[in-house]
């Protein structure tokens, strides 16, 4: 699993596929071992990671196959990971899902992906509030703006368009102090599209 956890961040920084397609064979054969029955939260864990993993690659490839491994790693992680046993893992799985979710329905036609990962997101925060845990807060908050961005394009929905600028914005503020360039600078390139976007659909 750490195997899998580092070869993720190596490829999370390097181009190509395949220090990703490497993270997934390890956790994988992590799960091998870490089996529901003899380990149920790290297994859970594990599913979490590979999950992550998986996202990272579908962002990289141009299909939904990885996207979709992806959501139902997750989805597996939240059997385990219940909000009642582990709130704080649990809204961070629910957060990974959010993202996988947002980045299927991105791809794919129609809203549900896009509603369902909104849901995600709505559900992470629950748990990660702003005093709590600042920088997951921003993330979750960043990240369901930018599906609200997405949603409101599909559906000419201003109001929506509108709250995804506000919530990308507010997400930066925090952001910014906490060190995560990746997603500070993911957030800023998505900012003018959300923009723009509320700019045209009231007809500014």
């Amino acid at each position: 699993m750490n195997l899998g956890n580092a070869l993720w961040r190596l490829g999370e920084r390097e181009s190509g596929t395949a220090r990703l397609e490497e993270a997934v064979v390890a956790h994988h054969a992590a799960l091998q071992e870490y089996t529901r029955d003899r380990v149920p939260l790290q297994w859970a864990m594990t599913q979490m990671n590979l999950g992550v993993a998986l996202s990272a690659l579908g962002k990289r490839e141009s299909g939904t196959a990885r996207l979709k491994e992806a959501v139902v790693a997750h989805h597996a992680a939240l059997e385990e990971r219940t909000r009642d046993r582990v709130p704080l893992q649990w809204a961070m799985t629910q957060m990974y899902l959010g993202d996988a979710l947002s980045r299927l329905g991105e791809r794919e036609s129609g809203t549900v992906r896009l509603e369902e990962a909104v849901s995600a997101y709505r559900a992470a925060l629950e748990e990660q509030t702003r005093d709590r845990v600042p920088p997951d807060w921003a993330m979750s908050t960043g990240n369901q703006g930018v599906a609200l961005m997405l949603l409101a394009e599909r559906l000419g929905d201003a109001t929506k368009a509108q709250l995804a600028v506000q919530q990308i914005e507010a997400a930066l503020v925090t952001i910014r102090y906490g060190g995560n360039h990746t997603v500070v600078a993911y957030l800023e390139a998505r900012l003018p599209e959300a923009h723009a976007l509320f700019d045209r659909l009231t007809n500014r």
